[in-house]
Formats: C-alpha cells, sequence, structure tokens
C-alpha cells in the first residue's frame, strides 16, 4: 500500500479540487448583522477595492461598478449563492457595497393605447 486513496473511496477528493469554499469568507468572531439577500437583490460598489482585502471580495467590489444581481455575480465569479452571500455580508457591513432592492418591473401601458398605435400603424 503507497497510503494514497482509490477514486472511488468515500472521502476522496477528485484531482484539481480546489480549496473548500468556505475558506473565502473571513472567520472573524465578531457578530455581523443578518441581511437578507435575494438572488435578484443589486448590489454596488461604494469603494474602490483595497490593497488588503481577499481576491475574490477585490473582484466583487470591482465587478459593481454598475449594479449586478447576486445571481449576475454569482455566475461571472462561478461562486455558489452560499459561498456569496458571507462574502456580501462581510462586504456590505464594511461599507464596500450596498445593497438595492431590485428594480420593480415597469407596469404595462394601456392595452387601448396599444390597440390605437397598432391601428394609426395599419392606416399607413
Amino acid at each position: 500500500m503507497n497510503g494514497s486513496r482509490p477514486d472511488n473511496e468515500p472521502g476522496a477528493e477528485p484531482p484539481g479540487n480546489p480549496d473548500r469554499l468556505y475558506i473565502l469568507s473571513t472567520a472573524e468572531t465578531r457578530a455581523r448583522p443578518r441581511t437578507h439577500l435575494d438572488l435578484v437583490t443589486l448590489i454596488v460598489s461604494r469603494t474602490e477595492p483595497d490593497p488588503g482585502l481577499q481576491p475574490e471580495h477585490a473582484a466583487v467590489v470591482r465587478m459593481c461598478d454598475f449594479p449586478l444581481s447576486v445571481a449576475e455575480i454569482s455566475a461571472y465569479l462561478e461562486l455558489p449563492v452560499s459561498t456569496l452571500t458571507p462574502m456580501l455580508t462581510e462586504l456590505l457591513s464594511d461599507g464596500k457595497v450596498e445593497a438595492r432592492p431590485p428594480v420593480p418591473a415597469a407596469a404595462l401601458p394601456d392595452v387601448r393605447i396599444l390597440e390605437a398605435v397598432m391601428h394609426g400603424l395599419q392606416k399607413l
């Protein structure tokens, strides 16, 4: 036996497996206010990234020059939302980013106006 685990044994990590994702959030013991973040909550930067920020935190601050949803940030960084949420909570409590409610869907125009425009165009 050479001490290595076969790939099919429980607990064996696939080759090239990255570090555990929970290490991306800092292990500070101070209590942070709980922030409810939906997938559609918009995140926007309030500052420039500090040199001392972790790369993932700095990437969030850099990419959020304009509002992006939590789902978009998760997709761009290729991180699960469950990992991204604690990172965003840290950035929110440090004042690096700001959370905004999603933009409400615009009210649909009156059907009568659309019909009048459509009839007017048909007469042309």
